[in-house]
């Protein structure tokens, strides 16, 4: 068996400002832009985690395209594992780690279908292969070979060759409304920071409460 070292750190960069309670989206936007700048790859990545109808979790990474005081959004193909576990259960949980900053934060709550307008904008604003891509993907269907998908790809491409390329009407966004939002940053020996708001409702106030590491 392989065994992990799990370094504890004597130093850490510097901690954020717990002391003051800011509103979650704030915090949130701040970390975030500070990852922009450390973070070598997709700051926006995200573990995103949900359940089958057998209550077995399932945990990928996709990427946030928004993100406001009415949610976290990110897009797919509903027809994807994905797709149909959010469809069917209406919860998911997310998670942001950016190694290089040792911080984290944790989401759950309840996601909702972005409106049409809002999947047409984001779709439109893809490349154009990314647009091909998403016609000729039945995304978590078992594929044949990579030349079946490459035929997809090249029939998708003849059918669009001039003009605009609609948006499949299998394919849009989903926004993750948190009820739940934790902040985690590293300190020295695991005796680390944590912060969770929480709320009962969408409608209700955060309240912030400071956990043990």
């Amino acid at each position: 068996m392989t065994k992990i070292k799990s370094p504890d750190y004597e130093d850490t960069p510097q901690a954020p400002d717990f002391s003051n309670e800011q509103q979650p989206l704030e915090l949130f936007t701040k970390w975030m832009l500070e990852a922009e700048k450390a973070e070598l790859n997709d700051p926006n990545a995200m573990g995103l985690a949900t359940v089958d109808e057998h209550g077995m979790p399932n945990l990928r990474t996709v990427l946030l395209k928004d993100a406001d005081e009415q949610g976290f959004v990110f897009y797919t193909n509903l027809g994807s594992a994905k797709g149909r576990e959010l469809l069917a259960s209406g919860k998911a949980a997310l998670n942001f780690h950016w190694k290089s900053l040792r911080r984290q934060i944790r989401l759950r709550g309840p996601v909702e279908l972005v409106s049409d307008a809002e999947a047409d904008a984001y779709y439109n604003s893809r490349a154009r292969g990314s647009r091909i891509g998403a016609w000729a993907s039945k995304q978590s269907s078992e594929l044949e070979s990579r030349f079946a998908l490459e035929k997809q790809v090249a029939r998708f491409a003849a059918k669009y060759t001039i003009g605009a390329v609609p948006r499949p009407p299998w394919w849009s966004g989903f926004r993750l409304v948190p009820l739940e939002m934790e902040f985690w940053h590293d300190r020295p020996f695991r005796l680390h920071d944590r912060l969770l708001f929480q709320r009962t409702s969408i409608d209700a106030p955060w309240v912030p409460v400071k956990l043990y590491p």
